[in-house]
């Protein structure tokens, strides 16, 4: 059968599983299914965690774990990834989400953390375009929110909607665009293109549109690898330094390809990015295959951790959690960096501030670099999301399902969220859900 719960493989007494893909989806999948089914995990690096990867950071006579890619979450927009790390036993303490912004071009400088911080500059209390900003911040809050909840939100992009509201330039360029390019560490211009409604959606669902009740972030003590070794402790058959380089699927299973050679799997989960799945398939991707996973583009990013301080905004007053910087140019053409100052969002022993910065356009002085790590982040345009609704009509097919954080947001609940999606579809019953998952039954065939 194409389809169906776990079923039997005669030989062994449970099916092969191939999961393709060490990171949160593919942990999660390979976790989730070890009691049900002979998993093997293949991952390309040489540790598994994806986006979670940890670093020891040795400063001021001290080691200490330091996270570069996967950093917070919350209670309320991560609701499985509370109960996986209630599961595993992952212990978490609490984090800031706080938002600095510095513009070379406008000599701009403030952040949303406190009254002082926000006119960290005297002069914006008498400069219009600030002032205009501040006043369409909770414009585009309230009309959004109001839009989103009587189901009214315009079939327009988010550029669109801000040309045809008459929204500031002041609220594009110092305030929107700077906190949408962090958020999904993708070029402002990308981010304009971004539906309105899916783009609401988020903002809304993370609190990122009230002033009031915003949710209470945290972060993984000791680091976000505490919780990968955690679930890799469970599996039997990780493989490390194995890039799956062909899949073959024929009537009885999968061939999986390494470099080590070939194996037959009796189904295969693709948790891996879609560009990298559909390379994997190559030509035996099929028709409707192709179309989904060469939908979703991806933005290469550089992240570098560091510990030059010349790197974050010039007011120290202004130093937030995330800051958004720019150099000199146009708007839509400027170079521009994200600079997450980890003191800010995990409890670190050190003093001096340590700092990843996400395509920094200038280098960190030679003796503050630590390390340059590079990720991949998918694009959500519209032809990203639209495709993503046809992907519940692919999972199974062929032997095949496919997992990532590509599948939602691009965030870590995502990436969970699509692997709970298909163990549920094969009929495993997911720990921390108290209902039975809601799919056809078809027992495979021997």
């Amino acid at each position: 059968m194409d389809r169906g719960e776990i079923g039997r493989n005669s030989g062994t007494g449970k099916p092969r599983v191939a999961v393709v893909g060490g990171g949160i989806a593919g942990l999660s999948t390979a976790w989730l299914l070890t009691e049900h089914a002979q998993v093997t995990l293949f991952e390309a690096g040489t540790a598994a965690g994806g986006h979670t990867h940890t670093v020891d950071v040795s400063l001021e006579g001290v080691t200490h774990p330091v996270d570069t890619g996967f950093l917070v979450f919350n209670r309320r927009t991560y609701p499985n990834l509370i109960a996986l790390f209630a599961e595993l036993g992952v212990e978490a303490v609490d984090s800031e989400m706080s938002f600095g912004v510095s513009l070379a071009e406008h000599d701009i400088e403030w952040s949303g953390t406190d009254l002082a911080s926000v006119f960290a500059q005297p002069r914006n209390l008498v400069r219009p375009a600030f002032l205009r900003m501040l006043s369409d911040i909770m414009r585009f809050n309230r009309d959004t929110t109001r839009l989103s909840r009587d189901d009214e939100m315009p079939a327009l992009s988010l550029g669109d909607y801000l040309a045809l509201e008459d929204y500031s330039a002041s609220f594009r360029d110092w305030y929107l665009l700077p906190m949408a390019a962090a958020i999904w560490s993708c070029p402002t211009q990308t981010m304009l293109d971004y539906p309105l409604a899916t783009f609401v959606r988020f903002c809304h669902n993370h609190g990122l549109l009230q002033i009031f009740d915003r949710p209470q972030w945290m972060t993984v003590k000791n680091g976000g690898r505490s919780y990968v070794r955690k679930m890799v402790e469970k599996l039997e058959d990780l493989r490390l330094d194995s890039a799956v380089t062909m899949v073959r699927r024929d009537v009885d299973g999968v061939w999986v390809g390494t470099r080590h050679g070939l194996e037959h799997f009796d189904r295969i989960v693709l948790a891996c990015h879609s560009d990298q799945a559909l390379r994997i398939l190559s030509d035996g991707a099929t028709a409707a295959e192709h179309k989904l996973l060469s939908a979703v583009r991806y933005q290469n990013n550089t992240a570098v951790l560091h510990t030059d301080p010349s790197l974050l905004p010039t007011r120290r007053k202004v130093w937030s959690a995330w800051n958004y910087m720019a150099g000199v140019g146009a708007p839509d053409t400027r170079p521009v960096a994200v600079s997450y100052l980890i003191n800010r969002l995990q409890p670190l022993p050190f003093d001096v501030p340590v700092v990843v910065s996400l395509n920094p356009f200038r280098e960190p002085a030679a003796e503050h670099l630590i390390k340059r790590i590079h990720y991949a982040h998918p694009v959500f345009d519209e032809t990203a999301i639209k495709a993503q609704e046809h992907l519940p009509r692919l999972q199974g097919l062929n032997h095949t399902w496919f997992a990532g954080a590509w599948t939602g947001f691009g965030f870590h609940e995502d990436g969970l969220r699509s692997a709970l999606a298909v163990v549920e579809s094969m009929g495993v019953k997911v720990p921390w859900r108290e209902a039975q998952p809601r799919v056809a039954r078809v027992e495979q065939a021997a």
